[in-house]
C-alpha cells in the first residue's frame, strides 16, 4: 500500500507538472496551451503581459493587458469588465468554434471574442506592441499577420495605445470609441467615451452620456488646434489618416522605442496621457485635457469666453451682455450672453445715429475656435469678406491647415488661452466700435478692388524701376564684386511696409537696453553685438547692432529685414522692427531668454538640459524651419549661414532659425545660382559653394547635416586641432561608421543603449546629408521623412565631403598645411575671383 501511495503521488505531481506547462504558456494560448488565474502570458519582447487582476479595492477577477516589470501595472485593456468572476477559477482558452474566450470555475462563459466565421484550430498571442490576436494556428502566422480574425486594439476600452486606430466612418457614422471605467475599482463601461467626429474637419470629442464634454478643436494636419500646447514635435507623430473608403482614423507614435506612454480616459471623463519617469520609476501625467474648469464644453453658455487666469472665469463677449443677470451673478453662466446691439444684416438699429453703418470684427487673439464651424478652403485675405457678405456669418478665422472657417448661430465652448490658440474675429454692430482701432471695420467690395488696382499698379512700377537701378549698379560695381540687392538705405527702407513692422528711434533703443551697457549685451556675432532690452510696455527684446568694423553692412541689413518680414513659421525668429539713423543700424528681434543652441549644445554644464527627446524636438524644428523656406513659404529661401549659433531656444528649449542677412531669394523656376561673394561659416559650407561659389537648397542641407552630427555628439565640427587623427567632426563621424562603431560618436550625455536605432538613423541622415555631391544629398522634406522613420530603409553614405586631411607636401616652403575648416565660428565673406 505504501508502494502504491507513492506511485499515486509520483503520478500526480507528474500531472501536476505536465498540466502547468501547458497552462502558463510564451506569448500564446491554445486550446492546450491555456492559462489559469493567476498565470499570464507575455509578449516575446518582455513588454506586455497578459492575465488575471483584481482591481484596486475589489475582490472581482478580470483578464486584461498591461505593461510587464514596471512599478504599477496600468491595466490598458480588459476583456470581462462588463461579467467580473468572482473567485480565482477563471481560465483563458481557445473554444471549440476557435474564439478566445474567458470561463470561470464552472466551465460556464464569461467573455468572447465572438468571431462567428472563426476556425477550429486557432491561436491567440500577445504582441509586442500590446495587440492581443486571434490567428490561425499555422506554422506561419504570427502577431504580425496583418489579418487576424480579431484583436483587441478593434475592441479597445479606455487605453490608446501607440499604433492603436481610433477609427470614424464618414459613411456609416460607426466609431471607434475609448470608454472609461465607471470607476477606479470598476472596469465595467462608464458614462464618458472619446470618438472623433467627421461632420466637419475632424475633431476629437469626449461624451458624458449623450452630451458633450469636451472638444479639441478642429485638426490641421498637424495639430488639434484647441489643445494649447499641442505642437507636432511634442506629440511624437500623431497622424490622422484618411484610407480613402470612407474611414479616417487618428494614430500616432514615439520617437523613443523604450517611451512608455499612453493615452487613458479616466473615469471621471478626463483624457490624460501617463509616462513612465525612467529615473523615478514612477508614472507623471505629461499632458491632461482638463486643467481647469473652462475644459468643460460651454462653461461659459452661448457668447460667453472662459479665461480661466480671470475671476470670475466667465466673461461676455464685448457688445454682449449676460442673458440672465442674476443667474450669472450667482455663478450659473450656463444661459450665456446675448448681443447689445443688432447687427446691420439684422435690420437698422432703433433710428440711432449709427443706423446704416456697417458691421465690424472683434480680434480676440489666442482663442479656442466655438464649435460647429463651417470650413472652407479658401485663401486668408478672403476670410472678411465672404464673412461679411453673409448675413448669418457671426465669426471668422484663419488657420493655414484648415483654411477659412466661419460660424452660424450661437457661439458656443469659447476659451482664451495664455499660449497657442486662433485669432478669432468676432462680428459687432457699429454702435460697438471704438476709435482707437481695436475693431476692424468691413471693406466695401468697390474699395478693396480699387485699393488693389492701385497697389498692384504701383509694385508694377517700382519693379521697373528697381530693375533699372540695378542695372546701373552692376555697371558700376567693382569687377570680382556682386552687385548689392539695394542701393541707398534711406531710399529703400521706405518701401518696407510690412504690417506689424516697427521703425524705431535710437533713443528707444538706447533706453531699453541701458545705453548699450555691457551688462545687457548678449554676445556677438559676424553683424556685431546683440543685446537685451526692455520697452517701456514690457516686452522683451533682441537688439542687433551693426558694428562699423563689421565686415557685414547695408546689403545685409536690408536683405535680412526684407527678408524676414515676408516669412513668418514657429521655427523662425520673428523681426519686430529696426533702427536706421545716421551710421546706425539696428535690427529688433523678439528675445529669446536661452539664447542660440551652440551655449547649450558646447557647455559641459548647460548639455545635461538637453536629452535626446529634447535634441529630438530641436532637430525636426530645424527641418520644419528649412522646410518652410525651401517649399512652402511664398518665397524660396536659401538661408547660406545655417549652424548652431543661428538656432536660437525659446523658454522651453523650441528652435528658431535666425540670422537672414546672408539669405537669397530663388525665382519660381530657379534652384541653383552663382556667386562671386561666399559667405557663410567655415565648418558649414558645402564644398561646391566654399570652392566654386555654387549654392541652392542642397547647400543648406549640407550645412544641416553638419548641425546634425554636432547634435548627436555634442562636439563642434571645428574643434579638432592639427594633432587629431581626424581633420573634422565629420571625418571621425565617417571613420567610426565605417568601422561600425558609430554609437562612440554619440554625447555620452545622451544613453545610446537605449535610444541605438534613432542614433544611428540620425549619424546616417547626417552623412547623407553631408556627401560630396550636391545631387546624393537628400532634400530637407526627404530628411524629415529619413528622421521620423517614414522611409524605413536609408541608402547608404558614400564618403562625404571634407573628410580627408591634406597635407602640404613641401612644408618647409610653405609653413602649414592645407585645411578645409578654419577653426572659428564666425561667419565669414570671401572675394573669390571666378
Amino acid at each position: 500500500m505504501v508502494v502504491l501511495g507513492k506511485a499515486r503521488l509520483f503520478f500526480l505531481s507528474l500531472m501536476y507538472h505536465y498540466v502547468v506547462k501547458f497552462c502558463i504558456g510564451g506569448d500564446v494560448i491554445t486550446s492546450t496551451e491555456y492559462i489559469r488565474d493567476p498565470a499570464s502570458i507575455t509578449s516575446s519582447g518582455g513588454r506586455y503581459r497578459m492575465g488575471f487582476f483584481s482591481p484596486n479595492g475589489s475582490a472581482n477577477r478580470y483578464v486584461g493587458v498591461w505593461y510587464d516589470n514596471v512599478p504599477t501595472n496600468n491595466v490598458l485593456w480588459v476583456a470581462n469588465r462588463e461579467n467580473p468572476i468572482l473567485d480565482s477559477s477563471g481560465v483563458v482558452t481557445i473554444s471549440g468554434t476557435g474564439n478566445l474566450v474567458v470561463m470561470n470555475g464552472k466551465k460556464e462563459l464569461v467573455w468572447s471574442s465572438n468571431v462567428s466565421n472563426s476556425v477550429t484550430d486557432a491561436k491567440a498571442q500577445l504582441s509586442d506592441s500590446g495587440n492581443l490576436l486571434l490567428l490561425k494556428n499555422s506554422s506561419n502566422s504570427s502577431a504580425n499577420d496583418a489579418d487576424p480574425l480579431w484583436d483587441s486594439f478593434q475592441h479597445m476600452t479606455d487605453s490608446f495605445l501607440e499604433k492603436m486606430k481610433l477609427i470614424t466612418d464618414s459613411r456609416t457614422n460607426e466609431k471607434q470609441a475609448l470608454t472609461s471605467w465607471k470607476s477606479p475599482s470598476d472596469p465595467s463601461i462608464g458614462s464618458f467615451s472619446a470618438s472623433l467626429d467627421l461632420r466637419n474637419i475632424p475633431e476629437l470629442y469626449i461624451w458624458n452620456g449623450s452630451s458633450l464634454y469636451w472638444r479639441s478643436g478642429p485638426w490641421n494636419g498637424n495639430i488639434f488646434i484647441g489643445v494649447p500646447k499641442m505642437q507636432s514635435v511634442y506629440i511624437n507623430g500623431f497622424s490622422l489618416v484618411d484610407d480613402h473608403e470612407g474611414k479616417v482614423y487618428l494614430t500616432y507614435s514615439f520617437a523613443e522605442a523604450s517611451y512608455l506612454s499612453y493615452l487613458l480616459l479616466k473615469s471621471n471623463g478626463d483624457l490624460v496621457q501617463p509616462y513612465l519617469n525612467q529615473n523615478s520609476s514612477s508614472w507623471g501625467i505629461v499632458w491632461s485635457s482638463h486643467t481647469s474648469d473652462c475644459d468643460v464644453y460651454g462653461r461659459c453658455g452661448p457668447f460667453g469666453i472662459c479665461n480661466a487666469n480671470k475671476s470670475p472665469i466667465c466673461s461676455c463677449l464685448r457688445g454682449f451682455e449676460p442673458k440672465n443677470s442674476e443667474e450669472w451673478n450667482r455663478g450659473n453662466f450656463s444661459n450665456g450672453c446675448i448681443r447689445r446691439s443688432l447687427l446691420q444684416c439684422n435690420g437698422t438699429t432703433n433710428g440711432s445715429s449709427t443706423a446704416g453703418k456697417k458691421d465690424g470684427f472683434l480680434k480676440l487673439a489666442m482663442m479656442k475656435v466655438p464649435n460647429s464651424g463651417i470650413f472652407y478652403s479658401t485663401l486668408k485675405d478672403d476670410c472678411p469678406g465672404n464673412c461679411s457678405i453673409n448675413c448669418s456669418c457671426v465669426a471668422y478665422a484663419y488657420d493655414p491647415g484648415v483654411g477659412c472657417m466661419f460660424w452660424i448661430g450661437d457661439l458656443i465652448d469659447l476659451q482664451k488661452f495664455s499660449i497657442g490658440g486662433t485669432t478669432l474675429y468676432i462680428r459687432l454692430a457699429h454702435s460697438e466700435l471704438d476709435e482707437k482701432g481695436h475693431l476692424k471695420e468691413i471693406i466695401a467690395p468697390t474699395v478693396i478692388i480699387g485699393t488693389l488696382t492701385v497697389i498692384v499698379t504701383i509694385w508694377f512700377a517700382r519693379r521697373k524701376a528697381k530693375k533699372q537701378a540695378l542695372n546701373k549698379s552692376k555697371e558700376k560695381h567693382l569687377s570680382g564684386g556682386e552687385a548689392p540687392s539695394v542701393l541707398m538705405l534711406g531710399e529703400n527702407l521706405s518701401r518696407v511696409e510690412f504690417q506689424e513692422f516697427v521703425k524705431y528711434k535710437i533713443e528707444e533703443l538706447a533706453a531699453a537696453t541701458g545705453n548699450f551697457g555691457e551688462a545687457n549685451k548678449l554676445g556677438r556675432g559676424g553683424f556685431g553685438p546683440v543685446y537685451k532690452g526692455r520697452l517701456p510696455n514690457g516686452q522683451e527684446i533682441a537688439v542687433k547692432r551693426l558694428s562699423k568694423a563689421s565686415g557685414q553692412g547695408q546689403q545685409e541689413f536690408m536683405n535680412e529685414m526684407m527678408v524676414i518680414c515676408k516669412v513668418q513659421h514657429r521655427n523662425l525668429v520673428r523681426l519686430l522692427g529696426c533702427c536706421a539713423e545716421g551710421d546706425e543700424k539696428m535690427l529688433i528681434y523678439e528675445f529669446m531668454p536661452n539664447k542660440s543652441l551652440d551655449t547649450f549644445l558646447f557647455d559641459p554644464l548647460k548639455r545635461v538640459h538637453l536629452d535626446w527627446r529634447t535634441r529630438f524636438n530641436i532637430v525636426d524644428g530645424i527641418c520644419r524651419g528649412l522646410l518652410y523656406l525651401h517649399r512652402d513659404s511664398r518665397l524660396r529661401i536659401i538661408h547660406r549661414d545655417l549652424k548652431t549659433g543661428n538656432i536660437l531656444l525659446d523658454e522651453e528649449l523650441n528652435p528658431k532659425i535666425s540670422d537672414f542677412g546672408m539669405a537669397r531669394i530663388f525665382g519660381g523656376n530657379e534652384n541653383q545660382a552663382n556667386t562671386r561673394r561666399v559667405v557663410g561659416t567655415y565648418g558649414y559650407m558645402a564644398p561646391e559653394y566654399a570652392m566654386e561659389g555654387r549654392f541652392s537648397e542642397k547647400s543648406d542641407v549640407f550645412s544641416f547635416g553638419i548641425l546634425l552630427l554636432e547634435i548627436v555628439s555634442g562636439r563642434r565640427n571645428t574643434s579638432f586641432n592639427d594633432e587629431d587623427e581626424c581633420i573634422s567632426l565629420l571625418g571621425l563621424a565617417w571613420k567610426l561608421w565605417n568601422e561600425d562603431h558609430a554609437l562612440t560618436l554619440v554625447d555620452p550625455k545622451i544613453p545610446a543603449t537605449c535610444f541605438e536605432v534613432e542614433l544611428l538613423r540620425y549619424i546616417n541622415v547626417g552623412l547623407l546629408c553631408t556627401q560630396e555631391r550636391a545631387k546624393d544629398r537628400p532634400s530637407i522634406s526627404t530628411v524629415i521623412s529619413m528622421i521620423n522613420s517614414e522611409i524605413v530603409d536609408l541608402p547608404r553614405p558614400k564618403q562625404p565631403a571634407f573628410t580627408v586631411r591634406k597635407i602640404n607636401q613641401d612644408a618647409d616652403s610653405s609653413g602649414q598645411s592645407q585645411r578645409t575648416c578654419s577653426a572659428n565660428d564666425v561667419t565669414l565673406t570671401i572675394l573669390q575671383a571666378r
